[in-house]
C-alpha cells in the first residue's frame, strides 16, 4: 500500500480560523485540490458564507477563504489509505503535519474547526497529547464533515452549523 502525501497548509500571515480536516481523498490527491470531490461540500458552503461566485477556480477560491481570515490545513501529513474514507487510515501509519511550526509562524489564528470527526480524533490524540506544544486560548469547535461520505445530514444543515465559524472571524 502506497504512502500518501497531503499537500502544504492554504494559509496566509493573517489567519484567524484554521480548518482541518483529515487527509486529502483520492480525487483531491488526483488534482491536487483541498475537497476535489464534485459532491462535497466544502466548497459551496464556503462560497455561501463568504459570498464567493461559484465560477472562481480553485486558486481564486483559496486566495478568497484566505483574504478572508480562513486557512486550510489537515491533520495528517502522510498515512496509508486505501480509498477516500478516514475510517480506512492504517492505525501506525499516520503522520501529523507540523503544528508547532504554523501556529508559531500564525500567531492570529484564534480557533480551530474540524472538518467532522475523525480530524478532531485525529488532533487530539496526536497533536493535543505532545507534551512540547501548549495551545492556550484556542477555541477548538468540530463541525459536521463536508465529505459526501456524511449523508445523513442535509447540505442546509451542514451550511447552518458552518455558519458558527463566522464569530471567530469577527474577534
Amino acid at each position: 500500500m502506497t504512502l500518501l502525501t497531503g499537500f502544504e497548509p492554504v494559509i496566509d500571515k493573517n489567519c484567524r480560523v484554521l480548518i482541518l480536516g483529515s487527509m486529502p481523498g483520492a480525487a483531491s490527491l488526483q488534482k491536487h485540490q483541498y475537497y476535489a470531490h464534485p459532491r462535497n461540500a466544502f466548497w459551496p458552503i464556503m462560497d455561501d458564507l463568504f459570498g464567493i461566485k461559484k465560477d472562481k477556480g480553485y486558486n481564486e477560491h483559496c486566495a478568497l477563504l484566505s483574504a478572508s481570515g480562513v486557512g486550510v490545513w489537515d491533520v495528517l501529513k502522510q498515512c496509508k489509505r486505501p480509498g477516500s474514507l478516514d475510517s480506512s487510515i492504517r492505525a501506525g501509519s499516520e503522520q501529523v503535519n507540523d503544528f508547532e511550526k504554523l501556529f508559531a509562524g500564525h500567531t492570529a489564528i484564534r480557533a480551530v474547526f474540524f472538518n467532522g470527526g475523525t480530524a478532531e480524533r485525529l488532533y487530539k490524540r496526536n497533536v493535543l497529547s505532545s507534551d512540547n506544544i501548549h495551545y492556550h486560548g484556542l477555541h477548538y469547535h468540530r463541525l459536521p464533515s463536508t465529505s459526501p461520505a456524511y449523508a445523513s445530514m442535509s447540505y442546509q444543515e451542514k451550511a447552518r452549523q458552518w455558519r458558527s465559524m463566522l464569530d471567530y472571524l469577527a474577534i
